[in-house]
């Protein structure tokens, strides 16, 4: 009975300090990423908060482990401890400072399609376009296509699709907004925002020597176009919402108003903590953790071209809430193509992705809600059987535009016919319940 309470309180000794040495291991890249994110919010270059970051990391990691190695009696066995320690600190050490400090595949520019020009507007953007028009234009407004995201940009398939409305005499302008696919990026990401956009929006009529535009939005670039009819409404001529989404505001961290911002979600939420093999990567963790404190810090860690990438990423992995449904194996037709239209769920796994207007989102004016209550151009809110928006999303806007009208299609061709009969002044087969109908498989 004597022997055996001193061992058991040897024992319980050693294996409190397991415990607490575990517990060491585990916040090592907490106090880390801390510590890189105090040094980068004070204005240090990359390599040297990265650093900072590493070397906390490295000297609790190093706490951590003697905690957890008992200290032999005998003199061999306290070096066969160091060496233990010593070799286990090096080699995680090695790895994770080499993570972090490489940077990762960025995805490389995208090329260009065919009939890309640019735009160097008054505000300082530089967009990529794509212009389509029939032989004789006989529509004086013409059509110009707002992309959702934010962020993603397909400037062929939309070129390819929304072009097909030159036919009905209109000049059709497709672009990619300020920070995604071909278009320019800016070093600050803070400079993103609906703010901008409007402005890119109007310069854009300016440019092209249009009195008023038609308006035909997709997914949030809906966000937009409401918020430029709100700022614009005398230069609108017609609005098609399609699969709408970032009405309704919400809260930033800050506190600011804002609505939902599907990019800084996917970066800051554990999907935009995995690297390529989908377990955590030092790089991602670091990048992640700069996206929360300091934007343009993160910017100058990681480039345009490697954020867009991590995002194309986590797109990718990313399950469609509604799958688009699987052609029977006896079918001889050919899938569709990309260009068929937007019904492969509101925005394509092929689109070319801006990670830093992605994670940007838009702040949205509490305001944009009741100042939609004035607008008097015809707008179209257009939902389909299935895409990645809710249909409460489109009931927004819907109700806070008085002068809308709502209809339900079930695939391309039925959108297409839609948007010629509508943006041609004729009337527009209506859908008048607030519900969704049996067909429909999107979320609600």
């Amino acid at each position: 009975m004597c022997t055996t309470v001193p061992f058991v309180a040897s024992f319980a000794r050693l294996a409190g300090r397991v415990v607490v040495g575990a517990g060491v291991l585990a916040l090592s890249p907490v106090l880390g990423l801390a510590a890189l994110a105090g040094t980068a919010m004070v204005g240090l270059e990359p390599k040297v908060f990265a650093v900072c970051g590493l070397a906390v990391f490295a000297s609790v990691f190093f706490l951590g482990l003697l905690l957890c190695v008992p200290r032999p009696g005998a003199t061999w066995g306290r070096w066969l401890r160091a060496l233990v320690v010593l070799g286990v600190e090096a080699a995680v050490v090695w790895q994770v400072s080499t993570a972090t400090l490489n940077p990762a595949a960025g995805q490389p520019p995208p090329a260009k399609v065919a009939g890309q020009r640019e735009w160097r507007l008054t505000t300082g953007s530089e967009l990529a376009y794509v212009r389509r028009a029939p032989k004789r234009v006989t529509r004086a407004e013409p059509v110009v296509f707002l992309h959702g995201g934010p962020g993603v940009a397909d400037l062929a398939a939309n070129a390819a699709f929304y072009g097909r409305l030159a036919s009905a005499g209109f000049q059709v302008y497709v672009y990619d907004q300020l920070g995604a696919g071909r278009s320019a990026r800016l070093t600050d990401p803070g400079g993103y925002g609906l703010t901008r956009d409007v402005a890119d929006l109007e310069a854009i009529r300016r440019t092209v020597g249009a009195d008023r535009l038609n308006l035909v939005a997709q997914g949030y670039g809906a966000q937009l176009a409401a918020a430029y009819l709100a700022e614009h409404p005398d230069r609108v001529a017609r609005a098609v919402l399609y699969s709408p989404a970032g009405l309704s505001p919400g809260r930033t961290t800050t506190g600011r108003t804002s609505t939902d911002r599907p990019g800084s979600t996917a970066l800051l939420g554990p999907a935009g903590m995995l690297g390529p093999a989908g377990v955590p990567d030092p790089r991602t963790l670091a990048l992640s953790t700069l996206l929360r404190v300091d934007p343009q810090a993160a910017h100058a860690f990681a480039g345009d071209h490697e954020l867009d990438a991590h995002l194309t990423l986590i797109r990718h992995q990313t399950s469609h809430p509604c799958p688009a449904p699987t052609a029977p194996a006896a079918s001889k037709s050919p899938a569709p193509s990309k260009a068929a239209g937007p019904f492969d769920g509101s925005e394509s796994q092929g689109d070319v992705v801006g990670g830093y207007v992605g994670w940007a989102g838009r702040l949205t004016p509490s305001s944009l809600r009741s100042d939609l209550a004035g607008v008097k151009a015809p707008v179209l809110v257009v939902k389909g059987a299935c895409d990645e928006q809710s249909w409460s999303a489109a009931m927004a806007y819907r109700h806070a535009l008085p002068t809308s009208r709502f209809t339900y299609v079930t695939d391309s061709a039925a959108y297409l016919t839609a948007l010629r009969t509508f943006l041609t002044d004729r009337p527009v087969t209506p859908y008048d319940g607030d519900t969704p109908p049996a067909s429909y498989r999107g979320p609600a």
